[in-house]
Parts: structure tokens; C-alpha cells; sequence
């Protein structure tokens, strides 16, 4: 009889390569060159694009774009947006932290709407967070949201970030949060 590998059994053979940062049920790992098409449908709803700037689902067209920028951060940063899986390896989102302007770090996630509520983001969050610092990279980040996506502000709060003066995105007054290192208490399992 014919056994297929288990998604788990898939992602130690090729992920585990590329794997970033990772918590019990989490894995943070670089984007392949051929996954605009899992980033499109990531991006595909109303419901899931609904806070974003412009409010509309990506086309596969600006899926690659936002692919080749991550690509671009990575080397250049060394860190940016990268998939996230679940323990089992499946696919749930994108969640890092990237350059925002010359001089700044975003947190930044997004997950599978399937996903919501189960305190996947606030568990990512905290291990960006203290992967972040232990890295070095710099000494504080910002994250931004929707004014009216309180799900998402209250990760920021849970992870240990303070209200700052709104920011301006796109013609939103958006919400902005900073962490210090100072501030910061939590670490990753795994880097």
C-alpha cells in the first residue's frame, strides 16, 4: 500500500530548511519563490482585506510584488513578512517584522480567517517580538492597525506595545503602537 507523507513529515524535509523562529504551535519560515498564489488566496476576501489600505482582495500580480519586496528585506535586514505554519505544517498566514521607512521596524501579521480567535497573532506577535530583540536589529518596533480593528489592538496591547500618536496610511488615521526593548519581557522558544 502506497503511504503519502503527512504534511509534518513534508515540512521537516523542505521548511526546516528555512524555518526562522518557531513556538509550540507555530513556524516562521522564508517564502518560496512559487507562492504568490498561496499569499493571493491568503488575501482573497472582503472579510480578510476589509482593514487593509486599499480594501480590496490582491491579484496575483501584487502577491509577487509583495513576494519579491520580502525577498529584498530579507537580504538586505535579514528579517521581513514570512509565512507562517502551523505545527502540522499547514499554512495560516505571514507575520514579521520588516523596515518601515529608513529608520523604523513594523510588526505586521495576517492570518487565514479560519484561524481567528484562537490566539495565533498574540502568539506570534510575542515571539517577533522577542526574536526581534535577541537579534538585535534595533531597539524598538511600531505596529499600526485599522482604527476600528480592535482584534488586532488588542494583540498589540497583550504583547506588551503602547499607544503612540496615530499614524498616517494611505489616507487612514491608523492606530500605532511602539514596543522598546525595555519594554519587552517575553522570548521565543526558538530561533
Amino acid at each position: 500500500m502506497l503511504r503519502l507523507p503527512s504534511a509534518a513529515a513534508c515540512w521537516q524535509h523542505h521548511d526546516k530548511q528555512r524555518l526562522i523562529l518557531e513556538t509550540p504551535r507555530l513556524r516562521f519560515v522564508m517564502w518560496d519563490e512559487g507562492d504568490a498564489a498561496l499569499l493571493r488566496q491568503l488575501h482573497s476576501s472582503m472579510a480578510t482585506t476589509r482593514y487593509l489600505p486599499d480594501n480590496t482582495p490582491w491579484s496575483l500580480d501584487k502577491a509577487e510584488q509583495r513576494l519579491r519586496g520580502w525577498f529584498a528585506e530579507q537580504a538586505r535586514d535579514g528579517t521581513t513578512k514570512y509565512k507562517l505554519l502551523a505545527a502540522d505544517g499547514s499554512f495560516i498566514g505571514r507575520a514579521g517584522i520588516s523596515r518601515f521607512g529608513s529608520d523604523q521596524f513594523e510588526l505586521g501579521y495576517f492570518l487565514r480567517e479560519e484561524v481567528w480567535g484562537k490566539g495565533l497573532a498574540t502568539e506570534a506577535a510575542s515571539a517577533l517580538a522577542g526574536w526581534f530583540f535577541s537579534g538585535e536589529f534595533a531597539s524598538s518596533f511600531i505596529a499600526f492597525t485599522h482604527p476600528e480593528n480592535v482584534a488586532s489592538q488588542r494583540v498589540l496591547r497583550k504583547i506588551g506595545m503602547r499607544e503612540r500618536a496615530p499614524i498616517l496610511i494611505d489616507g487612514v488615521l491608523d492606530t500605532a503602537y511602539e514596543l522598546t526593548a525595555g519594554m519587552q519581557s517575553g522570548k521565543p522558544s526558538a530561533s
